[in-house]
């Protein structure tokens, strides 16, 4: 039978190269619940051509109009408590999470608790409630599916292998557009040029993460949680040519590598199948046209954001969601251009200082430390 999925964030980057995998297995797939933001219009297509259960889109206004201009019996539903409805009432074998940001916390708790497995690309989860989230997925025995290429890397590599064995995580980072700039010169970039990745088409906010170097911040406590490992056995390397996606090294000093060309539907279609491989008609990796590998180690005086993270995490605490809220925000007003490329770190580091740090037990209380970021941070 077709795996039913729920797919958050279908209108993203994320969500429309799940569906081409989707249309390249239609027996095996069958797409139940649809949700997106303000995209009425792609998400109308969408919906006309996967004919889901129940559709979800941000605004009431938006939900109007879809129900007027659909033409099957798709069940319309708006805003978080449509998502949350939807999780609750679909009949889904697996939840994509591809949300954008701190806003895919809920809705990832929320499918733990009614007990569907994940697929998740946002990051932005366990970045901010890591404990929350594991504790919950291992009291309703969910599976959490790492979609990040550097975490399905990970995953992959550890297949088979006892936990006790792994020593060492080794994080690959492109090292973002402006990797052979100096400070001084990346502190003059604009929104055009952080937007230029020299290797992964991607949607605006995890562009600029990954100029930023935050992105990879992030992946490492994202680590933390999905593997259970210290901080200090992660390690982030820079591999421009994005060609090896991470690697884990074991007690013998045997490291595994996980490589092929940089195309989010590897993971993305891994994350769907899985326990299983299933083939398809993306390009192989050729060694002989690659011929060079190189890695370079990373810089935090000129990319603040990574030893942002890293601070964060040693911290601890509610750290973590200050940290992914606040950077939510900054990379909008960056996209904005309301602050420069440097306003991201030194914003987000002046209220690191001011927050107190304190212990989490719900949902809500992380909801409360986001509102708190949000009326505190100006830029």
């Amino acid at each position: 039978m077709a795996k039913k999925i729920e797919l958050l964030g279908s209108t993203g980057s994320i969500g429309t190269q799940t569906l081409e995998i989707v249309r390249m297995h239609q027996e095996r797939f069958e797409v139940s619940v649809l949700a997106a933001g303000e995209n009425v219009g792609l998400l109308e297509k969408q919906i006309n051509e996967f004919k889901p259960k129940i559709a979800i889109i941000g605004s009431k206004e938006d939900c109007d109009r879809l129900k007027a201009n659909i033409t099957t019996s798709t069940r319309i539903l708006y805003g978080f408590e449509g998502i949350k409805e939807a999780i609750y009432d679909g009949e889904a074998d697996l939840v994509i999470n591809a949300l954008v940001g701190s806003r895919g916390l809920g809705p990832t708790c929320q499918a733990i608790e009614a007990g569907k497995n994940i697929a998740l690309a946002n990051k932005e989860s366990l970045v901010s409630g890591g404990q929350l989230v594991m504790s919950l997925a291992d009291k309703h025995n969910v599976t959490i599916i790492p979609v990040d290429s550097e975490h399905s890397a990970i995953f992959q590599c550890l297949q088979g292998e006892k936990s006790l064995a792994l020593k060492k995580i080794i994080l690959t980072a492109s090292g973002g557009p402006f990797r052979k700039m100096t400070k001084s010169q990346i502190e003059e970039m604009g929104v055009k040029e952080a937007l230029k990745h020299p290797n992964w088409s991607m949607g605006s906010k995890i562009t600029i993460d990954s100029a930023t170097m935050m992105n990879k911040g992030l992946e490492i406590i994202e680590a933390v949680w999905l593997f259970n490992i210290a901080l200090e056995n992660i390690e982030v390397v820079v591999h421009p040519q994005s060609i090896i996606h991470s690697m884990v090294e074991f007690h013998d000093t045997s490291v595994i590598a996980q490589l092929g060309l940089p195309d989010m539907k590897v993971p993305i279609q891994f994350a769907l199948s899985y326990p299983n491989r299933l083939p398809n008609n993306l390009a192989s990796l050729s060694l002989t046209d690659i011929c060079t590998l190189t890695f370079e180690k990373t810089d935090e005086d000129r990319f603040p954001c990574l030893r942002l993270a890293k601070e964060a995490q040693k911290i601890g605490k509610t750290m973590p969601c200050v940290l992914t809220k606040a950077n939510d925000m900054l990379v909008e007003a960056f996209l904005n251009e309301k602050i420069g490329f440097y306003g991201l770190s030194d914003s987000i580091e002046r209220l690191m200082h001011k927050h107190n740090p304190c212990e989490y037990h719900s949902l809500d209380d992380l909801l409360e430390v986001e509102a708190w970021v949000e009326s505190t941070l100006c830029f």
